[in-house]
């Protein structure tokens, strides 16, 4: 445990965060990589976050330390491990253009139930103006993860997956 009560486990900060206004845990989860874009000369700092907004909205947040695009003409696509990739996920980009979520329950179902038993998250976004975004996240322990940041979540059990995907029993 830190000094700002965070739990670390494998890659992951697992926060344990009191809102001062509900008086509820604030869950959330996150990992930190180097990314790399066609515009910046070298790699920079990203972050990825699981979290639940209001105990009813689940979410996950890509941020990084550069402008990645905006919302008309930005693409997000990833891959966990060798298994095979996502591409065209529905997504927002926010703050500017330095953050990209995912909000589509149903995406975020397909997402956290290979998120699971990966080791690594490959994430890539392309945009016209933001260039080409690369980033490779160490997901190892995701499991632990998971269950922190959605644990009062009200989360959707995820679309059949395709043979040779991951299967996430016991949080749905």
């Amino acid at each position: 445990m830190t000094e700002r009560g965070e739990t670390r486990v494998h890659d992951w900060w697992i926060a344990h965060q009191i809102d001062r206004v509900s008086g509820a845990e604030l869950p959330n989860a996150f990992v930190y990589a180097q990314a790399s874009n066609s515009n910046v000369e070298y790699p920079r700092v990203s972050s990825m976050l699981l979290t639940c907004l209001e105990r009813k909205m689940p979410l996950v947040r890509f941020a990084f330390d550069f402008r990645i695009g905006t919302r008309a003409n930005t693409v997000l696509g990833y891959r966990f491990d060798d298994l095979p990739g996502h591409e065209g996920v529905e997504v927002r980009v926010l703050r500017n253009n330095r953050v990209i979520v995912i909000e589509d329950r149903d995406a975020i179902a397909t997402f956290v139930a290979e998120l699971e038993k990966a080791q690594t998250l490959y994430v890539r976004v392309r945009s016209i103006d933001g260039g080409r975004t690369a980033v490779e996240y160490p997901v190892t322990g995701a499991w632990t993860a998971i269950r922190a940041a959605f644990a009062n979540c009200d989360m959707p059990a995820p679309a059949a997956l395709d043979p040779g995907r991951a299967s996430l029993p016991g949080i749905y």
